[in-house]
């Protein structure tokens, strides 16, 4: 099955749920944009909690373009909290699969992205420090347009 999240360049937004570590339940926007070059291909995004104040994720990820092997896709991001991530994308079926880890720090989590149809993604992760659970969320992203 063919992949349009993250496998073509376009913008995404979409409105859900984010949990803070208490369990607290908050409304959630987000916003990405998938880019690709030649040497790579860029994901920069934002996940604002609307909360009182609201709190805003900023997230610019690069990611290896596949090879011809079809192995997992490696990708790296710099985060003024979190450190520098390193992670693997794996494309399974009708999912994404992204896993992560910080290089310093106890950082680690993943990402679920479950294709609904070619211009809409369900998208649910997990963020947690060492074995406590910092947060999660669950998005509908929505294909807003196609860039080259």
């Amino acid at each position: 099955m063919p992949h349009t999240y993250l496998f073509q360049p376009a913008l995404w937004t979409g409105t859900g749920t984010f949990w803070c570590a208490d369990g607290q339940a908050l409304p959630a926007q987000a916003r990405t944009e998938v880019a690709h070059r030649v040497e790579c291909w860029l994901l920069s995004g934002t996940l604002k909690v609307l909360g009182s104040p609201p709190v805003e994720f900023v997230n610019a990820y690069r990611i290896e373009p596949p090879d011809r092997d079809g192995a997992a896709l490696k990708w790296s991001s710099e985060s003024a909290a979190l450190g520098k991530l390193q992670g693997t994308i794996s494309a399974i079926g009708s999912s994404i699969l992204s896993a992560y880890r910080s290089e310093s720090a106890g950082y680690h989590g993943a990402e679920h992205y479950r294709r609904v149809d070619d211009d809409t993604y369900e998208w649910t992760g997990v963020l947690l420090l060492e074995d406590r659970h910092l947060s999660s969320w669950q998005v509908l992203l929505l294909r807003k347009s196609a860039h080259s």
